[in-house]
């Protein structure tokens, strides 16, 4: 491994010196904080790249037999390196989605009635070279690894010549554009009506009274199409200024583009230490300080919310016995206020000790897709999502993150996250029903948990059609 300490570069520089490289990935911890959002990661030009279709996995265009999480395990199995401590945590590795629709890999579920943009289950790419970032000591790093080369000598050689290369890019910033205006689409549309989304929570909790489940994760899907397409790294950047978040992402395909601004972890792995923080409970957040403190205590104690919220600490409970160490699993953390620029939210933290007979791969496989995102029990929550949804989530709900060469794992849970394909952007806003759910404040709900999204494009949810 070649480690180069650079001076320090603002990450959105750094971004805008990448952005014409393929596959940009930026893993971005924009709220910055020494618990959440310390390490931020920028990469691209990748070595090699997997990729998860149809429930079939191929790597470099090359189709691959199996299953696919076994598939992503061997590959990884090519490239194993030591983790140094003294760095942040990815030090090389693939990187990229995991989609909400990867479930079907896991359980006979229900195709829902209509595709959305057509989005692969999976992206990941292998990234020999990473700009590391450490917000609390402002030291940022490139680090390079040598792969996919397997001779020692040539590795370090490759390592060496690969973090110039990536220097060189970051030599000359380009000239910072003048603030432009977002780019207006001619309306935003909803897959469901205020009516219509209302009409379908009280089919949720008919079912949710009739003991068929306890909870479902539903969501409402809104698209627009523009004009004039907007550019991708301008719009991640207002988004990122509108509404900080601590697992923000920004990664680019061609044409295609993922922002996301989650406030939420999925599944964090150091060392053996594993890591995942629910959010269970939302509250619009108030211009004025009396009334915004007003409504965090009011979620506080809302009995609601917290039975929300302690039944999907329960699933996560569940899903993480089956690959951790017995009696390790544990909630150090319930129902804690978090508060984000538009929402209020209860999250809690379930931790445990991984297996030694399972690594990162196995934890996603046990916990994917996130149980905050589905409900309880998961299998049937998937099942009336996928009917009453009835289209694609795709990245919504699934996963970004990484998995290092060293088997350190970080991802979020994919919501505040928007797809742009060429001039069609698509984001999703949902949340979780219970049988104590008021229809009408759950339409609400989605609407504010989808607002600094709507503003980021010059929009509000007034420009619903």
């Amino acid at each position: 491994m070649h480690v180069t300490e650079l001076s320090w570069i603002e990450p959105t520089t750094a971004m805008r010196c990448l952005a014409d490289r393929p596959y940009l990935t930026f893993l971005d911890s924009a709220a910055n904080d020494a618990l959440l959002g310390r390490y931020s990661y920028l990469t691209c030009d990748p070595f090699s790249t997997y990729v998860v279709a149809d429930g079939r996995a191929s790597c470099d265009g090359e189709v691959l037999d199996g299953d696919p999480w076994d598939a992503l395990r061997a590959l990884l199995s090519n490239y194993r390196q030591q983790h140094r401590r003294d760095l942040p945590p990815f030090q090389g590795g693939v990187a990229g989605f995991f989609s909400y629709d990867l479930n079907t890999t896991l359980e006979r579920l229900p195709s829902p009635a209509a595709q959305g943009q057509g989005f692969p289950q999976s992206i990941l790419n292998f990234y020999d070279v990473v700009l590391a970032y450490d917000h609390c000591d402002k030291r940022c790093w490139i680090v390079s690894t040598g792969w996919p080369e397997q001779d020692t000598t040539r590795r370090g050689r490759r390592a060496r010549q690969r973090a110039d290369e990536l220097a060189a890019l970051l030599a000359y910033p380009p000239p910072l554009q003048q603030s432009c205006s977002p780019t207006a689409a001619s309306s935003w549309q909803s897959n469901f009506s205020r009516d219509a989304y209302v009409a379908t929570v009280r089919r949720v909790i008919d079912l949710i009274l009739a003991g068929d489940i306890f909870q479902a994760n539903i969501a409402q899907r809104f698209s627009a199409r523009f004009s004039n397409p907007p550019d991708p790294i301008a719009f991640y950047c207002r988004l990122r200024a509108l509404n900080p978040a601590p697992f923000a992402a920004l990664l680019r395909y061609g044409k295609r583009t993922i922002a996301s601004s989650s406030p939420e972890r999925f599944l964090k792995l150091d060392g053996r230490y594993v890591e995942t923080r629910p959010i269970k409970g939302t509250i619009r957040r108030s211009a004025d300080p009396q009334d915004d403190c007003k409504r965090a205590e009011f979620l506080l104690v809302s009995e609601k919310d917290r039975a929300e919220n302690l039944m999907i600490v329960d699933l996560l409970r569940n899903d993480l016995s089956r690959v951790c160490a017995p009696h390790s699993v544990d909630v150090p953390v319930l129902c804690n206020l978090e508060s984000y620029a538009s929402v209020h939210h209860l999250v809690s933290v379930v931790s445990g000790e991984l297996a030694d007979d399972h690594d990162a791969v196995s934890l996603l496989r046990a916990c994917f897709p996130g149980g905050s995102v589905t409900g309880a029990p998961k299998v049937r929550s998937m099942e009336i999502i996928a009917n009453v949804e009835r289209i694609a989530r795709e990245v919504y709900c699934g996963a970004i993150g990484f998995i290092g060469f060293s088997g350190r794992m970080d991802t979020n849970i994919a919501i505040r996250t928007v797809t742009i394909d060429d001039d069609l952007a698509v984001f999703h806003a949902g949340g979780g029903i219970t049988a104590m759910s008021d229809p009408s404040t759950e339409y609400e709900e989605t609407l504010a948990k989808a607002q600094r999204i709507f503003d980021a494009f010059g929009a509000g949810a007034e420009a619903l059609s």
